[in-house]
């Protein structure tokens, strides 16, 4: 796992509750115990059982700053690229998060966001191409290369995708935009005048990497 420094202090939006819950638990829990069940053993199961789960979500809600590059369009997550395809006239990146990744997604591009549309499905892994099916979040932008699409794909042991923005905000080339907890992935479709950089393996940050360069 990634180590902890000074630019991973910064939680994801509206996630401290969910850092420190298993504190807050935990301390019920060992009150609980010391009143009607004073096992030392037991008690010190569960205190570490609540410092492993809270350092576990403080290490997956992480947020840290990025430098965005001035040119190339951007990876919107952290990762391993694990598809790098055309389509119907359009480039593909996918980007699959595994759970030790920062799990914030940004904007690879500037522009407007013409359209945020939520399409329900199941869960499977998010590595597999069959995951096609699963749960997904498109952001339609609107950009001076044309339009570019993010798309926020559950994993097996997602239950919520977060977007940050809507339909006519615009944004920065790296903005936060959203995150899926807890393993994903994230699509950025292109227009098929761009000229893909990266390929299928290549490990690639939010708002850091370029996956793609205009070409006209």
């Amino acid at each position: 796992m990634q180590a902890f420094d000074k630019a991973t202090v910064r939680l994801a939006r509206n996630s401290l509750g969910i850092v420190i819950s298993p504190l807050l638990l935990g301390a019920i829990v060992l009150i609980l115990l010391e009143h009607f069940f004073p096992l030392r053993w037991l008690e010190y199961t569960v205190l570490l059982l609540s410092l492993a789960a809270f350092l576990f979500f403080l290490l997956f809600f992480r947020d840290p700053e990025r430098e965005i590059p001035e040119k190339g369009i951007v990876s919107p997550a952290d990762g391993v690229v694990s598809i790098v395809d055309e389509k119907d006239g359009r480039k593909r990146v996918a980007v699959f998060m595994n759970v030790h990744n920062v799990h914030v997604n940004r904007a690879p591009i500037s522009g407007k966001i013409v359209s945020v549309r939520h399409v329900p499905g199941g869960y499977l892994p998010a590595y597999r191409k069959d995951s096609e099916r699963n749960e997904r979040m498109y952001i339609e932008m609107d950009t001076d290369i044309g339009r570019v699409t993010v798309v926020q794909i559950a994993g097996v042991l997602v239950r919520r995708i977060v977007t940050y923005v809507k339909e006519g905000d615009e944004v920065e080339k790296g903005q936060r935009i959203g995150m899926i907890r807890f393993g994903s992935r994230v699509d950025t479709i292109m227009p098929a005048g761009v000229k893909v950089i990266v390929n299928e393996g290549d490990r690639v940050k939010a708002g850091e990497t370029v996956i793609a360069l205009p070409t006209e």
